[in-house]
């Protein structure tokens, strides 16, 4: 399932007051600020959320090159949904729209949420000001956060911060139980359904599918940029836009329409993959779900690990099972392709334990005969790895989340 989600920069129906307080103008009509596609796989266990840079230059169906963002200024809804599915090939199957004023209530029924900020923000626009590092957001400042461009890199630092947003109101709904607690969950549900424009079939049973992604963890959401060839292409009419990477997003669109992994895995190598040590651990581990199996004869083995993950932090949502062969030597962490960061946590919990990358999705621990204990990792920031313009850069909400 396919969703198109924008932020609508719609004014006109704002009262002079709540103009002036979020520092927006009083500029008539409707754009948006930001345009996302939601994937679900079809298990509904992932998510993947494409970013599509609002400044991309493109064919509007009916109304010739122009921005992406225009496309929902000349033909509302229905335009905006024609024009992403000719550009990334993707059926769009539902449509949600929130303005900044249901922003601002999501985030504020949630309590507000953390965000890290690896540079100063001095907006003289939204008057938004943050010194680099971690800050408490009440929903306006939120909103300037998600909004600013402020920055080095304009709109393309935006969409990093738009999915920072997003991962820190999923890990705050997470860690408040929100998603777990049938009142709290119906609650927050149908008090956001109140604040969003949804198509008609998506709001009969909104609700309903919003329960089916309630065990999603912060590990199953991937968030990816489309891949840019030329990020200050000049227009036939002076406008500055960014163009995409075609044969780099056809590939992207393609492996997410198909479940596949964003980035092609890489082969194991045949010699044992080394264990890292615990200080190359940069995930912490209340970000991260894993699945238990009892790989020996031990009874009990699989629960107490259990409980020995969860008090170290991890998550463990589901009941541990049995291999059905019970004669694992050696533990074993078996890891999915966009799991390499989380499974340094995993492995400095599980000491001379063997990794193995395999398409999978998620995290699992296979307990052998040894090195099954279970130690508190220790966590460190990682730094950057620097990418190409035309390099899709991925990450988990887990990675977004502040540490």
């Amino acid at each position: 399932m396919n969703i198109l989600l924008v932020g609508v920069d719609k004014r006109d129906d704002l009262t002079r007051k709540e103009q002036n307080l979020l520092h927006l103008g009083r500029q008539d009509g409707q754009r948006t600020d930001t345009m996302m596609v939601i994937h679900l796989s079809e298990d509904h266990r992932k998510v993947t959320v494409v970013s599509l840079p609002r400044d991309t230059w493109l064919d509007i169906p009916g109304k010739g090159e122009h921005k992406i963002n225009s496309a929902y200024q000349f033909g509302g809804p229905k335009l905006a949904v024609q024009t992403v599915q000719q550009a990334t090939g993707l059926r769009i199957n539902h449509y949600i729209a929130v303005n900044v004023l249901g922003f601002i209530d999501v985030v504020e029924a949630l309590g507000g949420i953390t965000v890290c900020t690896p540079v100063a923000i001095d907006d003289n626009k939204t008057k938004l000001k943050l010194a680099a590092g971690t800050h408490q957001l009440n929903g306006v400042n939120a909103l300037h956060y998600a909004r600013t461009r402020a920055t080095g890199r304009a709109d393309l630092d935006r969409i990093d911060r738009q999915q920072q947003v997003i991962s820190a109101l999923l890990a705050k709904a997470i860690s408040g139980d929100t998603l777990t607690n049938p009142a709290k969950f119906g609650a927050l549900v149908n008090s956001t359904l109140r604040t969003l424009t949804v198509d008609d079939a998506l709001s009969e049973d909104f609700l309903g599918l919003a329960t089916q992604l309630k065990d999603v963890s912060t590990d199953n959401v991937s968030f990816v940029t489309v891949p840019l060839a030329d990020v200050n292409y000049r227009t036939g009419t002076g406008e500055s836009a960014v163009l995409w990477d075609k044969a780099a997003a056809r590939d992207l669109f393609h492996r997410i329409n198909t479940d596949q992994p964003l980035v092609p895995p890489v082969k194991p190598s045949k010699s044992p993959t080394a264990t890292p040590s615990p200080t190359a651990a940069t995930i912490a581990p209340n970000r991260i779900a894993i699945r238990v199996r009892n790989g020996t004869l031990i009874t009990g083995l699989g629960a107490r690990t259990k409980s020995a993950l969860l008090a170290a932090g991890f998550l463990v949502p589901s009941v541990p099972g049995d291999t059905a062969t019970r004669t694992y030597k050696n533990t074993i962490i078996r890891y999915g392709p966009t799991r390499a960061d989380s499974v340094r946590t995993v492995a400095a919990a599980f000491p001379g334990a063997e990794l193995r990358q395999v398409d999978i999705d998620g995290i699992e621990v296979i307990l052998g005969a040894k090195n099954h204990t279970v130690r508190k990792p220790v966590t460190s920031t990682p730094k950057p790895t620097p990418t190409t313009a035309s390099t899709p850069t991925t990450k988990t909400a887990t990675q977004n989340i502040c540490k």
